[in-house]
């Protein structure tokens, strides 16, 4: 498999990487570019990309969900008897586009995106699918990576681990790049 990337050597959560993500459109963001996301709108992201690098403090459900992923991180190689990282990429044919994994392994063909929230954890649970809330996230992850499917890991305390496959998506990536690129023009447009 090519590689579609460019691995960025930066440590997450650190100011830096909260840089390097302002300048591009995240996993995370993709959701709110489709339109799909409950929590912000395109115009409210589209504001804070055009000013400085926001510094919005975690909220207890982030604090929490970063607090546990090591350990679902750990119980995810456990399950599937294979190490992967967290590591940050950049798409080598999208320059806007970045996405800071959870999990890639050592020969880039599995990538996991993990989840420790509560409500995350409870529709994987029932759905055994991913909501709404993370498809685009990791569809975003999926084009940025060339992957053809990856793992969405769900984890909760006492709870059993819900990993579920997800296939690319090609009409919903194609779909993706065009929101991208017409949001980052407009970004650039300031």
């Amino acid at each position: 498999m090519s590689t579609h990337f460019i691995q960025i050597e930066l440590r997450q959560g650190t100011l830096a990487w909260k840089q390097w993500r302002h300048r591009g459109i995240g996993a995370s963001e993709a959701s709110i570019i489709m339109g799909e996301s409950r929590f912000k709108s395109a115009a409210q992201l589209l504001q804070e990309k055009r000013g400085p690098v926001p510094d919005f403090p975690p909220n207890a459900a982030m604090a929490l969900g970063t607090r546990l992923e090591p350990e679902a991180r750990r119980r995810y190689i456990a399950q599937i008897g294979r190490k992967v990282k967290p590591v940050c990429l950049q798409s080598s044919q999208h320059h806007w586009m970045r996405a800071s994994l959870d999990g890639l392994c050592a020969r880039n063909e599995l990538a996991v995106e993990i989840k420790c929230g509560r409500s995350a954890y409870a529709y994987a649970a029932r759905y055994r699918s991913v909501s709404r809330d993370y498809y685009g996230q990791v569809q975003h992850i999926m084009a940025v990576t060339n992957l053809p499917e990856m793992h969405f890991f769900c984890y909760w305390p006492r709870c059993e681990e819900v990993l579920i496959s997800v296939k690319r998506d090609k009409p919903y990536i194609d779909r993706l790049l065009t929101k991208g690129a017409e949001f980052w023009n407009a970004v650039q447009g300031a």
